[in-house]
C-alpha cells in the first residue's frame, strides 16, 4: 500500500514493467524509433525551409506538424529511455519537472488536432475555391491560423494543468510511463470533481471540433469532386486529401484507443503500451506519408540523391 506523503516535491515514475530479457530489445526499439522520428521530421522541416517551391500554405502548415512531432517526442522518449536504465525505485522526477512534462505533452497532443484542422481548411479552400485561394490563404491568414492553432492549445491546456496544480498532494507515485494531467491530479486526496468535469469537457470539445471540421470539409470536398468533370482537380484532391486524412485517422484512432484504456484500470500495462505507440507511430509515419505523396518533395529529394552525371573529357 502506498505511503501518504503530503506535497512532496519528489515523485516516482512507475514506468514500464518489463522482464529483464526484453529490456534491451525494447530500449533499442524506442531508441531507434526516436532517432528516426527526429531525423525524418528535422529533414522535412529543413526541406520545407530551404526549397522555395515548398513555400506554400500546405507545406508551411505541415512544417508546424513536424515541429510538433519533434518537440512532443523529445519531451517523453529520452526521459523514458533513461528511466529504463534505472530500477523502479530510482525513477524519480521533481514535481515541477513533472508539471512541465505534463503541460508539454498535452500541449503537443492538442496542437496535433488544431494544426490538422487548419490544414483541412487549407485543402477545402484550395479545392472548393481554387480561384480565390491566393486571396484567402495569404501570409497574414497563414500566420493567424498558425497562432490560433497553438494559442487555443496553450489556453485549453493551461486551464487543464492550472486546475491540477491547485490541489494538495498526498501521494508520490505517478502511474504510467510519464507525467500527465490525470496522473498528477490522482496524487491528490482532495475532490477532483472539477478536474474530471473540465477534462471530460476538454476532450469532448477537442474531439467534436476536430472530427466535425474534418467531416464538414471533406463532405464539401467530396461534393465538389463528384459534381466536377475536371479530372485534374479530382486527381489533385485525391492525392492531397488522402494524405491528410490518413495522417489524421492514424492520430485519431491511436489517441482514442489510449483514452478508452484509461477507463479500464485492469488494463494498465496495455494502456502504457498504447501511450508509447501513440508517441511513436503518428510522429514516425507523418513525414513518410507526406514525403511519399508529395510530388514537390519527391522532386526535391531526387535532386539530392540521384547519381551525378559524368561528362566526358575532351
Amino acid at each position: 500500500m502506498e505511503n501518504y506523503t503530503y506535497n512532496s516535491f519528489t515523485l516516482q515514475l512507475e514506468g514500464l514493467n518489463v522482464s529483464k530479457g526484453f529490456v534491451i530489445l525494447l530500449f533499442l526499439f524506442i531508441f531507434f524509433s526516436y532517432l528516426f522520428i527526429i531525423v525524418a521530421n528535422i529533414a522535412m522541416a529543413v526541406l520545407v525551409f530551404l526549397d522555395k517551391n515548398l513555400h506554400q500554405p500546405m507545406y508551411l502548415l505541415f512544417w508546424n506538424l513536424s515541429i510538433n512531432d519533434i518537440l512532443g517526442s523529445s519531451t517523453i522518449l529520452p526521459r523514458l529511455l533513461v528511466d529504463m536504465l534505472h530500477p523502479p525505485s530510482e525513477r524519480l522526477i521533481s514535481y515541477y519537472e513533472c508539471v512541465i512534462q505534463a503541460f508539454t505533452i498535452h500541449m503537443f497532443s492538442t496542437s496535433v488536432h488544431t494544426v490538422l484542422m487548419i490544414m483541412a481548411f487549407d485543402r477545402y479552400v484550395a479545392i472548393c475555391n481554387p480561384l480565390r485561394y491566393a486571396a484567402i490563404m495569404t501570409n497574414k491568414m497563414l500566420v493567424k491560423l498558425t497562432v490560433s492553432a497553438w494559442g487555443v492549445s496553450f489556453v485549453l491546456v493551461g486551464i487543464l494543468l492550472g486546475l491540477t496544480i491547485r490541489l494538495n498532494r498526498c501521494k508520490t507515485m505517478i502511474r504510467g510511463l510519464y507525467c500527465s494531467n490525470a496522473a498528477l491530479f490522482k496524487l491528490s486526496c482532495e475532490s477532483v470533481f472539477i478536474n474530471n468535469v473540465y477534462g471530460l469537457t476538454f476532450t469532448v470539445v477537442l474531439f467534436t471540433g476536430s472530427i466535425g471540421s474534418m467531416v464538414l470539409t471533406y463532405t464539401k470536398i467530396t461534393v465538389v469532386c463528384l459534381t466536377s468533370n475536371n479530372k485534374s482537380l479530382n486527381s489533385k484532391a485525391l492525392k492531397t486529401c488522402s494524405t491528410h486524412l490518413v495522417v489524421y485517422l492514424i492520430m485519431l484512432l491511436s489517441g482514442m484507443f489510449m483514452i478508452i484504456l484509461h477507463r479500464f484500470p485492469e488494463y494498465a500495462e496495455y494502456r502504457k503500451i498504447s501511450s508509447l505507440l501513440f508517441q511513436i507511430i503518428p510522429s514516425g509515419l507523418n513525414p513518410i506519408i507526406y514525403g511519399a505523396q508529395s510530388k514537390e518533395i519527391r522532386k526535391f529529394l531526387s535532386k539530392w540523391f540521384e547519381p551525378q552525371k559524368s561528362f566526358p573529357t575532351l
